[in-house]
């Protein structure tokens, strides 16, 4: 007999997922919620010729999180190179951009904001409000954007992926794949090198406050000089990375780290290998991801459904309006000042860009995000 109670339509959605999703654990069946399990991958290319190196789950779905503003930074730059934007344009900012939720620049509806600072936003605070502002400019409607986005990814061969929004926030219909993302990457250095730079950008200066980056890997690895960070609950941690060593470049991705630090410390040694021209052993992977033999999919299952965090960048209040940019593509750990009139780069600018070698991949520390 049913149990009625007087609270139970006013139950939490979130509450009501929950209570589904222990229905369907109980059967014994998670086909109802697929989509929010975490799954995990890696995969390295060498950019030359396009071998594959190591690839462990490739083709296993996941969610992007904030590796989907790779293809909303696509679209943005193959619209600047088509003339359609300048990068000094003032984009408006609606209701709806100034509505998304964290990490983001703080944009309030009627604003504005150029065009280059919503790059350097998704880049390195990981800005959801800046994607869905350079959405709309360029698509009229986040809908109508999602589309471009989409066909787009079915011309570079992302036959897995599906993108729901500008930004990778939550959607159980946002999917992708190790794979695609490396082709995603490949294709933004190889179809834009003219914007690559900016995907080595580590903090810059946002209307008085010094947007911070948190892609803590290329501050501790020789030679890497790009792409993005992601991470919501249901996706785990994830990596884009590309590194030039001897002239060459290779890629790399990560899909469902456990932590930023593991995930780190796998891309690390996923790039090791590519240099050497290596194969990562599968297990590695599998234990940054933190899925062992044995492991829960009911436990990730509700991890998935639970809040979404993140671990983007904080900003911090400065007086001085400055930009820090790092150098250009191939330049290891070096970092640029543009001064704005009447302001002086800091010293903490002027920094060399002799990097100490990582010690074994076994014994790196990697720091977590915040």
């Amino acid at each position: 007999m049913a149990i009625k109670s007087k609270t139970a339509g006013r139950a939490l959605p979130w509450l009501r997922s929950l209570m589904a999703v222990l229905a369907l654990c109980g059967a014994g069946s998670l086909m109802g919620v697929a989509h929010a399990a975490t799954g995990y991958g890696a995969i390295v290319i060498n950019e030359a010729d396009g071998q594959v190196i190591t690839a462990v789950n490739p083709d296993e779905q996941n969610h992007p999180a904030s590796l989907a503003k790779m293809m909303t930074l696509y679209l943005t730059f193959q619209a600047l190179e088509g003339g359609k934007l300048k990068l000094d344009q003032e984009l408006p900012v609606s209701a709806w951009a100034a509505s998304k939720a964290p990490t983001k620049l703080d944009l309030r509806n009627g604003q504005t904001i150029s065009v280059e600072d919503c790059i350097l936003g998704m880049i390195t605070k990981s800005a959801n409000d800046a994607a869905t502002v350079m959405a709309e400019g360029l698509g009229g409607t986040e809908g109508d954007f999602v589309e471009s986005m989409n066909a787009q990814a079915l011309r570079l061969g992302m036959s897995n992926t599906h993108f729901a929004n500008a930004s990778g926030l939550p959607d159980p219909n946002d999917t992708t794949t190790a794979r695609d993302m490396a082709k995603l990457a490949m294709a933004l250095y190889h179809d834009y090198p003219q914007y690559s730079h900016y995907f080595a950008t580590k903090e810059f200066m946002f209307r008085g406050r010094l947007v911070r980056g948190h892609n803590n890997l290329m501050d501790k690895y020789p030679g890497m000089d790009g792409l993005k960070t992601g991470f919501t609950n249901a996706s785990g941690f994830n990596l884009a990375s590309t590194a030039v060593r001897d002239g060459q470049r290779i890629f790399g991705v990560v899909m469902g780290g456990h932590t930023a630090a593991t995930r780190d410390r796998l891309m690390a040694r996923l790039l090791d290998d590519g240099f050497e021209d290596h194969e990562t052993p599968a297990a590695l992977v599998a234990q940054a991801a933190g899925t062992p033999a044995g492991a829960s999919r009911t436990k990730r299952v509700l991890e998935a459904l639970s809040p979404i965090g993140t671990a983007e960048a904080e900003t911090v209040p400065e007086t001085a309006r400055r930009h820090h940019r790092h150098g250009k593509v191939g330049t290891v750990a070096a970092t640029t000042c543009t001064p704005r009139k009447g302001a002086k780069c800091p010293t903490s600018a002027k920094r060399s860009a002799a990097k100490k070698p990582l010690a074994s991949a076994s014994s790196r520390s990697i720091p977590k995000e915040p």
